[in-house]
């Protein structure tokens, strides 16, 4: 719920921000995502600050958002497997 929140903020606020307060919100977020994957990159052996680095933060971050979202598919709890309600009864 306060990842909605927060992306209907980033949103709302995207639409009225500059280029350059666009650049620095990515740079800050950039910055947050190297405080917190860095480290693991770092002693799965990437040198700091190299391109393979910044793949690895990258790629431990993707990782995270998609087990955070769950297996929902596109449709959220309401894709094809959903066996509730009326149509899903198999009459």
């Amino acid at each position: 719920m306060r990842t909605l929140i927060a992306l209907s903020a980033v949103l709302a606020l995207s639409a009225c921000a500059t280029p350059q307060e666009k650049a620095a919100r990515k740079q800050a977020e950039m910055a947050e995502l190297m405080q917190v994957y860095g480290p693991a990159c770092d002693r799965l052996g990437f040198a700091q600050q190299s391109d393979q680095w910044r793949n690895c933060i990258l790629s431990l971050s993707t990782r995270d958002e998609v087990q955070r979202a769950g297996n929902y598919g596109p449709y959220g709890g309401w894709g094809p497997g959903w066996r509730g309600g009326f149509w899903g009864r198999g009459w």
